[in-house]
């Protein structure tokens, strides 16, 4: 199939991939700005990376319609302080999958420092990247974990509510490190669109397990009832 669409592509001059479908694009949107040190920054980098080596993420990847999801991921701080670290990756094997948490790992932070905590921006961003997507998803999800509060650029609501309008679901990863109640603000003018969740957690030690439960609940679709919990993978570990 995909030779053929190959030989289409050659013959009318369009892409390849237009017309192909997945399940879900989904952005991963990680904070890097100045309140992220090295150690935190490593821990979910790897973290990540851990999720798409999990059998469990994948068993919910390939579960889907078309058993394949694309991915690209993004770093951000402040208001024009964003860059793509992973451009729009198709994962639909285990070897993909494996490939994908590799160039995680091992990829460059681009993103250094920096006073500002600009969540819209990073939201801007994502539904940037999704407007290039060559890919036709039947789900369209930004991924935005961080530590802190909107302090740059619009507000974060905002940027939310255009990308919701662009039928883009945002989801949220609360680190309550540095303010106990920022899953609050992620729930009141971050996180939209149907079944738009958030997950806190109160150390950067609990990021593996949450980013695994948050990734298997995206890509499957589950309902919160239905959906693991950080805990719950972390006791099986």
């Amino acid at each position: 199939m995909r030779h053929v669409l190959l030989l289409v592509a050659c013959l009318f001059g369009v892409s390849a991939y237009a017309e192909e479908k997945i399940d879900l694009a989904l952005v991963l949107a990680v904070d890097v700005s100045g309140s992220i040190d090295v150690d935190e920054f490593l821990l979910q980098r790897h973290g990540y990376a851990d999720a798409f080596r999990d059998p469990r993420l994948m068993a919910a990847i390939v579960g889907g319609r078309e058993r394949r999801i694309a991915v690209a991921m993004l770093e951000w701080a402040g208001a024009l302080a964003q860059a793509v670290v992973i451009p729009w990756t198709l994962v639909d094997s285990r070897e993909s999958a494996r490939a994908l948490a590799d160039r995680i790992q091992t990829a460059p932070r681009q993103i250094f420092g920096g006073a500002s905590t600009s969540i819209s921006g990073a939201i801007d961003a994502g539904v940037r990247l999704l407007d290039r997507l060559s890919y036709v998803a039947e789900r369209r999800v930004i991924d935005v974990s961080g530590d802190g509060h909107n302090n740059a650029g619009r507000p974060a609501g905002f940027a939310r509510d255009d990308a919701v309008v662009k039928g883009v679901i945002i989801n949220g990863l609360a680190i309550l490190t540095d303010d106990g109640i920022l899953d609050v603000h992620y729930r009141d003018h971050v996180i939209g669109g149907p079944g738009a969740f958030v997950i806190g957690i109160e150390t950067f030690a609990e990021f593996k397990s949450a980013i695994l439960a948050k990734l298997i609940r995206e890509v499957a679709d589950l309902p919160e009832h239905l959906a693991p919990t950080p805990r719950q993978l972390a006791a099986m570990d």
